[in-house]
């Protein structure tokens, strides 16, 4: 056997660093995905990308620490090592710089740049104020371990760095063990649910009524804010005068004469705007306010670009779908946000026709039989490698060199054993974008939010290390020998409860993973209720039974949207908003109705292409609902069953047959008293049109815009 001390061959060194060269290129893209680079401070960028770049190289260098650990005497079996003192100092250099990112540098940035304050040294004071309860919770937690450490371990050498890297250890543990089981399963289930377009055009539709709605929060929510600062802006001496120029920056910041009339927000009844504001603004207020504006912008960006993503999954779905007689699939002309493979597709209709309709279903089902067998193999080897650490399938498919005193990894080991990483990390990262976290942060491309990319960036640093040591752990007693072992596992195995909940604790993966085969959270989320949101990624049948439509009304949103008429809808809305903060004890606010979109096609409207109406909005049965919650209304509209049997739907049909009908003249005439004869002075024609008339005047349509013919005004 050959000391891994003696030399390092040039050609690893080299396939390490064109390695670590391209780990950074590939950050650097993700990065430019999901941030505008040319606007974004460097203060944000260089920690994100070493938040990112350092747990990526983790990847490369735990192959490498396996195979350098023991060089088999084979030249051909040793594949990629390096020398133990470049392991160890690397090892160092990325755990200790995760270290410091994660639980110090990542969280001050964030609430520094989440902090509505103008100077920088207001808003580090902010920052560490903000961060006060959450230190106090980690250094208390540390404390009581570090006492417990030295009654258990005796000595105060290692005691406090031992503490220190074990508590860190354990708490990344606890949530890449959740976040990875969750994954496990979600991942292969979303492949086999995407291979049924039929399928997945339900579901995609399911979700329009939710997200149309969160939309529309959005943009309440950033219209009230807007209103605050148009009349902040109004408001002359007093108080008012110290933060000049600081309104003046949210005025620009709001651009309020392109975000449309502010009067389509007043309710009628709340009085004037200027009661939102304090008497006395100070800076505190200031602050908050453009906190939480600027959350406003970034909520409205997120669920704008969702509504929109939605919408050109719905188009292609349905086009897929629609190819079926043709043979022939045309997308259309790409949107100027598509990826370069959209706007330079080689394809040919039919070619396109063949590959979306039948291979790409097909692949799908292949990859996730694929993923489902690599999550089984995961969950067994989590479970067995604390009592049997020999049945783990893992350490046979990376270890391929047996010997008398231990099992050597080779290059193919070392790819194998990567792809076993990247695999558990992504599983583990999907999940996070996929947990309704508080404050709603999300990723969003190319305008995700500054505290958002700190937080996500943040996580992605805490799950690498223990993702890492978990991996190694799978591989029997040959751990023992690397760099890693002895820098990080050591600590951990200190006191016997480090130990043992190194072993049994990831045999917990069992909970998540049979929650989210079994839907216990949509079960939970059913029973309990109170608008918890959890992963809700159950849902059986393609059914919305969490949100606040069905299927069919998103269906129905969905075709209003790509029919051009939301322009005019959200236009009479406007009117008729401005009309009532006009006049606002003339009447009630209007409760609006929306006529199917059936009716609409069979009289011709216009269909304008996605893409081309990016401020339009459609109006939908959710909009009545907010609009009513808004004004004071109490009205709902009852959810529509998703699953009706043969007699249920034909009652329903019955139903709406009889409501639909016009009434006849005698039955409508009964209640009108008796009418005079026309020998006794009465006119039938002036009788018949004035009680036409006062039909009318009564008719309690009128008071939502109604007329004669049946039908409510928009």
């Amino acid at each position: 056997m050959i000391d891994p001390a003696a030399s390092s061959p040039v050609s690893s060194q080299i396939f390490a660093v064109v390695s670590l060269l391209c780990i950074s290129v590939a950050v650097v893209l993700i990065l430019r995905y999901y941030l505008p680079l040319r606007t974004t401070p460097a203060y944000l960028l260089v920690p994100v990308f070493f938040a990112l770049w350092l747990p990526a190289s983790m990847v490369l260098l735990v192959p490498i620490d396996l195979a350098s650990s023991a060089l088999a005497d084979d030249a051909a079996a040793r594949g990629i090592w390096l020398s133990r003192a470049v392991i160890k100092v690397s090892w160092r250099i990325v755990y200790w710089l995760t270290f410091v990112l994660t639980w110090f540098i990542l969280p001050i940035l964030a609430e520094y740049s989440d902090s509505g304050y103008r100077e920088p040294k207001a808003k580090v004071v902010d920052s560490l104020r903000a961060n006060a309860q959450y230190y106090a919770l980690v250094f208390g937690s540390g404390f009581l371990a570090l006492i417990y450490v030295l009654v258990s371990y005796g000595h105060f050498s290692k005691s406090l760095q031992s503490t220190v890297m074990a508590l860190a250890y354990c708490w990344g543990l606890v949530l890449a063990i959740y976040l990875m089981g969750h994954g496990l399963v979600a991942i292969p289930r979303r492949l086999f649910r995407n291979a049924n377009i039929s399928g997945k055009l339900r579901r995609i539709q399911a979700q329009a009524p939710r997200v149309y709605e969160q939309m529309e929060d959005a943009e309440m929510t950033l219209e009230d804010l807007e209103m605050q600062v148009s009349e902040l802006s109004r408001r002359k001496g007093g108080s008012v005068s110290l933060f000049q120029d600081w309104i003046e920056e949210l005025v620009d910041l709001t651009n309020l004469p392109e975000s449309g009339p502010a009067t389509a927000r007043v309710i009628p009844g709340s009085g004037d705007a200027s009661r939102m504001l304090p008497t006395v603004i100070t800076e505190k207020y200031m602050a908050d306010l453009t906190r939480r504006l600027v959350r406003a912008k970034h909520a409205r960006a997120r669920y704008v670009g969702d509504w929109n993503r939605l919408l050109e999954d719905a188009v292609k779905t349905q086009a897929i779908l629609d190819s079926a007689a043709s043979k022939k699939l045309d997308f259309g002309a790409p949107s100027p946000v598509s990826g370069f493979w959209d706007r330079h597709n080689p394809l040919t209709p039919y070619t396109r026709f063949l590959f979306h309709y039948h291979f790409v279903p097909y692949f799908r089902i292949g990859l996730g039989a694929f993923l489902s067998l690599a999550s089984a193999c995961i969950v067994w080897s989590e479970v067995v490698k604390g009592l049997l650490p020999t049945l783990s399938v893992i350490r046979y498919s990376v270890i391929h060199h047996w010997e008398a005193e231990g099992g050597r990894v080779g290059f193919a080991g070392q790819v194998i054993a990567a792809l076993w990483m990247l695999y558990m990390c992504a599983a583990a990262l999907t999940s996070i974008t996929e947990v309704k976290v508080w404050r709603g942060r999300a990723l969003v491309r190319r305008n995700t939010a500054p505290e958002s990319a700190f937080w996500y960036a943040s996580q992605v640093a805490r799950l690498s290390v223990p993702l890492s040591y978990n991996f190694m752990t799978f591989l029997g007693v040959i751990y023992h020998d690397t760099v890693f072992f002895d820098f990080l596992g050591q600590l951990i195995n200190l006191t016997p409860l480090g130990e043992w909940f190194d072993y049994l604790f990831p045999a917990f993966i069992l909970l998540p993973v049979g929650a989210t085969l079994f839907g216990l959270y949509g079960k939970v989320k059913r029973t309990v209720g109170f608008g918890v949101d959890v992963l809700d990624d159950d849902d059986e049948e393609g059914t919305n039974v969490y949100g606040s439509g069905s299927w069919r009304e998103g269906r129905d949103l969905i075709e209003r949207e790509l029919n051009g008429t939301s322009a005019a809808i959200r236009g009479r809305r406007a009117e008729a908003a401005a009309r009532i903060a006009g006049h606002p004890a003339s009447r009630a606010a209007p409760i609006l109705s929306v006529p199917g979109s059936s009716a609409r096609r069979e009289a011709g409207a216009p269909t304008t292409p996605l893409g081309t109406s990016p401020n339009a909005r459609p109006a939908a049965n959710t909009s009545a609902r907010r609009v009513g919650r808004t004004q004071g209304s109490s009205s709902r509209s009852e959810p529509e069953p998703e699953d009706e049997n043969f007699f249920e739907a034909l009652g329903h049909r019955f139903r709406n047959t009889i409501d639909t009908m016009d009434k006849p003249k005698w039955l409508q005439d009964i209640g009108q008293g008796i009418k005079k004869p026309k020998w006794m002075g009465g006119d039938d024609e002036a009788e018949d049109a004035g009680s036409s008339q006062a039909r009318t005047n009564t008719d309690v349509r009128r008071w939502f815009g109604g007329g004669s013919e049946g039908r409510i005004r928009l």
